[in-house]
């Protein structure tokens, strides 16, 4: 694979890339550049990190790199995920782990760390303080909606403030050339970016991932808004599970918002564009829709939604698909899960047996 191969695997299903030409420089002066993905250990795992973040991360393996996945039990902490019980947090990082070894995300170009190893190796805290001293109050402050907050939210706690210089931190501490994650957490890349060169630290490369918005509601048009819509763990109802039941899948489809014709502010479009095309086309395989006037074929995305906004693909017919669809592509996840029983059942317990 080229380099050119290479940066067009990376581009697809990406929201953005940045550098293009970072990318390429990094590609050209190190076949096997360094790359890392940080999760906050907060709950299961719904499709925007089990197939949209896991279809990227095994880009990067695909492209040469070696992946670093931080499992941020001390950012899960700050966060207060399970009100801050390390314990609970850390039963929720062996899930994650064990979630992206179902999805592929494993070999030996994949290493899983904790947070907890990487803030004790020498120099971690110098270097925060390091990027602290190069940053205002108030770019810290904006940078915060990567945690679910807004700018005009009440900061509660000193520590939230921690939490974006620990996410610079990481970056220089790993000394990887590239960083994935999703759009949401564009605002602290451009933080490390920023600050790379005053701390004499390579400028490292993101590569960031769109965000599926919530299954029961409409989406906002507006991308900043779309942040505090997404499919969220802590609303069971809204999100799919990597490792829901056939059933459970199908009755949370059924539930979820799908206006006729509308497709800009339709959870199902983005479900179709952004997990379902891009997963079949990776087994070159199109997308059928079954309709009472017999069976629609697609190839493209944007062939199906030129379709249902003339209303010749029924809400009802969009959303059958799409459970099938995903049931397939998440079979392997349930049958791992099977044999890892005693995994999936911890986290059940510390989540109240959702």
């Amino acid at each position: 694979m080229n380099i050119d191969e290479k940066i067009e695997m990376l581009r697809d299903g990406a929201e953005e890339i940045i550098t293009v030409e970072d990318l390429k420089r990094i590609f050209t002066e190190n076949e096997n550049p360094k790359v890392y993905w940080g999760f906050e250990c907060s709950g299961f795992i719904h499709l925007g990190i089990g197939l949209v973040t896991t279809r990227k991360m095994r880009h990067f393996i695909k492209t040469g790199m070696k992946l670093t996945v931080l499992l941020a039990d001390w950012h899960s902490w700050i966060n207060n995920k399970f009100g801050g019980d390390m314990e609970k947090i850390r039963v929720a990082g062996e899930y994650f782990m064990h979630s992206f070894k179902a999805m592929g995300v494993d070999g030996p170009r994949v290493e899983f760390m904790w947070a907890d190893d990487l803030v004790k190796k020498e120099g971690y805290w110098e270097m925060l303080v390091k990027v602290a001293k190069k940053t205002s109050l108030r770019r810290v402050i904006r940078s915060l909606p990567i945690i679910g907050r807004r700018e005009t939210d009440e900061i509660r706690e000193f520590a939230w403030l921690i939490y974006p210089l620990m996410q610079v931190t990481d970056i220089f501490m790993l000394d990887v050339d590239v960083a994935g994650a999703g759009i949401d957490q564009r605002k602290a890349h451009m933080l490390a970016r920023d600050v790379s060169s005053a701390l004499n630290r390579k400028k490292p490369a993101f590569i960031h991932t769109p965000l599926l918005p919530a299954l029961d509601s409409e989406v906002p048009l507006s991308k900043e808004e779309r942040i505090f819509s997404k499919m969220s763990k802590s609303k069971p109802h809204t999100a799919i599970f990597i490792h829901d039941s056939e059933e459970d899948i199908r009755k949370k489809i059924r539930k979820g918002y799908c206006p006729p014709r509308e497709v800009d502010k339709n959870p199902f479009i983005y479900l179709y564009r952004y997990v379902i095309f891009p997963y079949l086309k990776d087994e070159k395989k199109t997308v059928v829709i079954k309709t009472r006037e017999g069976d629609r074929e697609y190839n493209e995305v944007d062939e199906l939604v030129k379709d249902y906004s003339e209303g010749s693909i029924h809400p009802l017919d969009l959303k059958d698909a799409a459970a099938e669809y995903l049931i397939d592509i998440l079979e392997p996840v349930r049958k791992y899960f099977d044999q890892h029983a005693e995994v999936l059942e911890s986290m059940k317990n510390i989540m109240g047996r959702q």
